[in-house]
């Protein structure tokens, strides 16, 4: 489950992260441990990822929260936050659930030090260049054939021009509903720093699969920080 997190008018991004590390994730924490105990499920995992801003000053988003669960949530009857429950939700917009399945093609290691001189988590992480891309399918795409060209064409490739560059982990994150949700999938691709994504950017050639996206609509984030709730 994907929430897409963009701050409310006249909040910064700072009041946005602040109350989010330390007003929303802990309660988060607790529901959805509570919840596996409950159901008899598999302990979720829950992560955030912070988007660095964006040279234009135009945000359309500030950052994702990431659960890990056995099934997709159920489809909200009002945004989250409409009526705001804690101060993270007076700063963040409305937001719902996006239902994925998650490919990981390189599982690499990501650094991961609990807190130790307060509760483990949440905590944080660093020491990597993230490049996240939101994508949304061109009008009339077939999608069965944009995921077969996806896992099968366009992520070997990417996954060897990354092994010839040092980056060490790419997963992709593609809609359950593409005809329902705004965007048909997520790419997360981790270096270790912007030596190796510009060596990327340079070797990289197209495998065609451009033609499935609308590349106006394309979002692209960088971050250099995660926040880790549930490891």
């Amino acid at each position: 489950m994907q929430f897409l997190i963009g701050r409310r008018q006249g909040a910064s991004r700072d009041e946005l992260v602040a109350n989010w590390f330390a007003n929303h994730m802990p309660a988060v924490i607790a529901a959805q441990k509570q919840m596996a105990a409950n159901n008899g499920t598999v302990e979720p995992r829950y992560i955030a990822t912070l988007y660095s801003p964006v040279p234009s000053g135009e945000q359309v988003w500030d950052g994702v929260a990431q659960i890990w669960a056995d099934a997709p949530f159920p489809r909200e009857k009002e945004p989250h936050g409409t009526t705001p429950r804690d101060a993270f939700q007076q700063k963040a917009r409305p937001y719902v659930g996006w239902p994925t399945t998650e490919y990981v093609v390189v599982d690499g290691d990501l650094p991961l030090t609990p807190n130790d001189l307060n509760e483990p988590f949440p905590c944080t992480r660093s020491g990597f260049l993230k490049v996240t891309t939101i994508l949304t399918a061109n009008p009339g795409t077939d999608h069965g054939a944009l995921t077969d060209h996806w896992l099968n064409v366009h992520a070997p490739n990417v996954a060897g021009v990354m092994a010839q560059v040092g980056a060490f982990r790419y997963a992709l994150s593609i809609s359950q509903e593409p005809t329902v949700d705004p965007y048909v999938g997520m790419a997360e691709l981790y270096f270790p720093d912007k030596d190796a994504l510009r060596g990327y950017l340079e070797l990289y050639k197209s495998d065609g699969i451009e033609e499935y996206f609308d590349n106006e609509a394309r979002l692209i984030f960088r971050s250099i920080t995660e926040m880790v709730g549930i490891p």
